[in-house]
């Protein structure tokens, strides 16, 4: 129902408007949905063409990889999140990665008040108070021992949906990228309600995906490029997607209650 797009003519659009009439941007920031990289070696290619810095969103995709690396090494900057739904959590926060050694010191000194290495407290700029504490920083780095094993569990919660939905009418599991290994944060999936009968919203407790940025009233009125002229991906993804429950805990009683709502609604 919504093809796989194997292209990245969105971001070249842009940065070749943008270059040639108007001021690049500071960065392109690339999200890695659900735990599923992007193509990040092509979208390095062209943010290096432009000049432009990236910055790896991979929130959601600790312990993926691409290309036999780590999702979150590929950008500039890589950004993981520890909140409370994450595949390791300290209930908050998260991290940054770089192979800048000096924009990460300079990150730290914002990120710890900007305070001066003298005996007293001394400001020569604004900073800000972005700390992780010892305590909660203590208990994700335990959790990194267990990385390995929370992603077989949230791979292993995807394989039964996939085995036990995949037949059912107008069902399309989020394909892996090849070359990739997703950690399957969250199994999302499509419904086509002319297929299947009913529409994304009628499976109960299941959540809709994340609702395009363009989108949303923060950025209205801002530039938004679409891979091809009258046609949205994220848009057609946001009005047929929706995520099941996927959490590394979740027992097989649990999912098959789940598989079993999903079956009642589609067979």
């Amino acid at each position: 129902m919504v093809p796989l797009v194997n292209k990245v003519n969105a971001l070249e659009k842009a940065l070749a408007t943008y270059s040639g009439v108007r001021t690049l941007p500071k960065a392109v920031i690339v999200v890695n949905l659900y735990g599923q990289s992007a193509r990040m070696d092509r979208l390095m290619e062209i943010c290096r063409a432009y000049g432009v810095p990236v910055i790896e969103d991979a929130a959601e995709s600790l312990g993926s990889e691409y290309l036999g690396r780590k999702s979150g090494t590929f950008g500039d900057f890589g950004v993981y999140s520890f909140n409370g739904n994450k595949i390791i959590t300290t209930s908050g926060g998260g991290a940054l990665v770089s192979g800048d050694v000096g924009a990460l010191e300079r990150t730290q000194f914002l990120a710890t008040q900007a305070r001066e290495p003298a005996l007293h407290y001394e400001h020569s700029e604004v900073g800000f108070n972005y700390r992780m504490s010892n305590i909660v920083a203590g208990v994700g780095r335990g959790q990194l021992d267990v990385l390995d094993e929370r992603v077989g569990q949230r791979r292993a919660v995807f394989a039964r949906y996939d085995e036990s939905l995949s037949g059912l009418p107008g069902v399309a599991f989020m394909p892996e990228l090849e070359g990739s290994k997703s950690n399957r944060w969250l199994t999302a999936l499509t419904v086509d309600p002319e297929k299947a009968g009913v529409s994304h919203l009628d499976i109960i407790e299941a959540r809709p995906v994340w609702k395009p940025m363009h989108l949303q009233p923060l950025f209205e009125g801002a530039a938004y490029y679409a891979h091809e002229d009258g046609w949205s991906v994220s848009e057609a993804l946001f009005g047929f997607g929706l995520c099941l429950p996927s959490g590394s805990g979740m027992t097989e009683g649990e999912q098959d209650r789940v598989i079993g709502v999903v079956e009642g609604l589609l067979r």
